[in-house]
């Protein structure tokens, strides 16, 4: 069996390096392409090198354009690419554009693809990869959910129930296997942080960052925090911020983008998360700390229903009432699998290998 797997962005290297390995060990053919759609080295090359994931077959280098215009170049080079390749499946993940080229490459030369995270929905249109992983999931041959509601979604939009598999969540298998390989940030006690006594925070979703309004509002909520908020600063944010000069509050340290290892370690040793990212918000549980979500809506509505996570949209007043809660929170019933995604996929593909 041959594999083409399309990969171009943070969450995505992480994953590819669970299947990755998975493949390698049951004599699996892959060839991995990444699009450039991360590339920045902070973005893009240092996941490789720290998860052992094998150097790409193939680099793209489409990057930094506009929504259609990345998905236009990625999709003429993935065509030429999987013409040459010849593969069994196409393998996407998640719900970006490398995302929505590589499935529309495969469809159009009738090559099955398998989309890994298949069936979150945000419900929210205007979000691009709402339209990414829509399309992405109605195009696909196997579509591998992570929960029953993504399942749900899917059977609602009247996708057949034979090309659905609830497999869990492989983002679950990267955090257990990289777990004891964390890694500290060399500054986190220079800087005389202390474990458990501060907010981690991610914020790079377009809503947020383009909007004045919002990422004011979000840095008002943040600078309310009784306790330090580490802010590892992603690109398209510092350029934003700096562009309308806009301040930082004195209790949010910025550091630079920090690898997956030292994510792992700042999240499993944090008080709790504020994020917009839907892999963060995951990331949070998998670690049992509370998630305070910067948006107006999530994929992940189980973790809302189980009420370890919230959501607070840009509002200051919101933001600053949630990371600064008191409560404590259950995290005893696991809803994203045992940590053998990456196995039970690898079953599926063989059985509908022709």
């Amino acid at each position: 069996m041959k594999v083409f797997t399309v990969v171009g962005a943070r969450p995505q290297f992480i994953k590819a390096a669970v299947l990755s390995r998975a493949f390698l060990a049951h004599n699996i053919e892959e060839v991995l392409v990444h699009t450039g759609q991360h590339y920045d080295n902070d973005m893009s090359d240092v996941f490789f090198s720290e998860l052992s994931i094998p150097q790409p077959s193939y680099n793209l280098a489409v990057g930094g354009g506009t929504h259609g215009q990345n998905t236009g170049r990625m999709l003429e080079k993935l065509e030429e690419l999987m013409v040459v390749e010849k593969p069994d499946w196409v393998l996407v993940y998640g719900d970006t554009d490398s995302t929505l080229a590589g499935a529309l490459a495969a469809a159009k030369l009738y090559i099955p693809i398998a989309h890994i995270e298949a069936g979150l929905r945000s419900f929210n249109r205007r979000m691009p990869e709402e339209i990414n992983r829509v399309l992405t999931d109605h195009v696909s041959s196997l579509l591998f959910s992570p929960t029953q509601v993504a399942e749900e979604n899917l059977l609602n939009e009247r996708i057949a129930a034979e090309k659905i598999h609830v497999v869990g969540d492989v983002m679950y298998d990267a955090t257990i296997f990289y777990l004891d390989r964390a890694k500290k940030p060399s500054w986190f006690d220079v800087e005389g942080f202390e474990v458990n006594n501060f907010i981690l925070c991610t914020v790079h979703r377009a809503e947020n960052t383009d909007s004045e309004i919002r990422i004011r509002n979000i840095l008002s909520g943040l600078g309310c925090s009784q306790l330090p908020v580490i802010l590892p600063m992603h690109p398209r944010t510092r350029k934003k911020l700096e562009s309308l000069s806009i301040l930082i509050p004195d209790c949010v340290r910025v550091v630079s983008p920090v690898g997956y290892l030292e994510m792992n370690w700042l999240e499993a040793n944090c008080r709790l998360i504020a994020t917009d990212s839907g892999g963060v918000q995951k990331e949070a549980y998998f670690h049992k700390k509370y998630c305070v979500t910067m948006r107006n809506e999530t994929e992940w509505v189980e973790l809302v229903e189980k009420g370890v996570n919230i959501l607070v949209g840009d509002s200051a007043e919101r933001i600053k009432e949630a990371i600064n809660s008191s409560d404590t929170y259950d995290f005893s019933e696991f809803i994203y699998g045992q940590g053998d995604t990456a196995s039970k996929i690898i079953n599926v593909l063989f059985a509908n290998t022709q």
